[in-house]
């Protein structure tokens, strides 16, 4: 799948060091760590790949075994750095914020990784738009490393989190965005129908907040829209997403070759701007 992607002009790879720690018996680095053994027998040049990788979660047990302090944050970085099996990484994200933690000694840490050449850049993800504005004003008072960059939650069917503050922020401070989960757990895929029985899955259960009249009516859009232009529901979801000039590049998280393809050809979908307004007025949540 990593080759695959590579190969079909992805060069960005997005990770955590807590994956798959949710799974039984699982302790987490498994993602990085298979991204490393990729990237250590594939021969792809690592000067052309950006990865991605997070900091927060519990990697053991103990007071420092998660957050965001500065002993922690040292040592998830060299623990990341082994598994993905590289000197540096492009782009290192706070996970969630810990408010247990001053920003300062967060911000205080990852700019001695930025210097040290561990980092290039740094990023944070799941911040609301205060939480945000504190760390780039702390950064910027304390001439320490800012981020870069955010990662939201962000979808048609989840417009709300990021636009009502975030994407100002963003958008006025030079703040990139690669949102996640921008096919909303794969509700925006059509692959759950309004009536019948619902496929089998594990995300089943989380997207079933999204069962509503409204949402509904916008699936029935993106396929009127999809079929207009011979592409999926998926493809012109991401297309929305990549009309936004703000955003940088949607996550996407391909299960297999197909899906990865279906994905990448939203790339050469261009909706037009009264596609666009119609699936703006049918997702908005002002």
């Amino acid at each position: 799948m990593l080759t695959a992607a590579v190969a079909g002009g992805i060069n960005f790879i997005d990770t955590a060091d807590i994956y798959s720690n949710w799974a039984p018996d699982n302790p987490g680095g498994i993602s990085e760590t298979i991204i490393g053994d990729w990237l250590h027998r594939s021969g792809v040049d690592r000067a052309q790949l950006v990865l991605a990788t997070k900091v927060r979660g519990e990697m053991h047990t103990g007071p420092f075994g998660q957050g965001l302090s500065r002993k922690h944050i040292m040592a998830a970085c060299d623990a990341s750095l082994k598994r993905l099996q590289t000197d540096y990484i492009d782009l290192y994200q706070t996970h969630w914020p810990d408010a247990e933690t001053p920003e300062e000694e967060t911000l205080g840490a990852l700019t001695d990784l930025v210097r040290s050449g561990k980092v290039r850049y740094l990023g944070c993800s799941n911040y609301k738009a205060w939480q945000l504005m504190g760390a780039l004003w702390a950064s910027d008072k304390l001439g320490l490393a800012r981020y870069d960059c955010l990662q939201p939650h962000y979808s048609l069917v989840n417009r709300a989190e990021y636009e009502r503050e975030l994407a100002s922020v963003c958008s006025t401070h030079g703040v990139g965005v690669i949102p996640y989960s921008p096919l909303a757990g794969g509700f925006l895929t059509g692959k759950y129908k309004r009536t019948g029985k619902q496929p089998e899955s594990a995300r089943t259960s989380g997207v079933q907040k999204y069962f509503t009249e409204r949402n509904w009516s916008l699936l029935a859009q993106l396929e009127q829209t999809g079929k207009a232009h011979g592409k999926s529901q998926s493809q012109v979801a991401l297309a929305w997403q990549l009309a936004r000039k703000e955003i940088t590049a949607p996550i996407i998280g391909a299960r297999d070759a197909a899906q990865l393809a279906d994905n990448l050809g939203a790339c050469e979908l261009q909706l037009s701007a009264a596609e666009l307004q119609k699936l703006n007025e049918l997702s908005s949540w002002e």
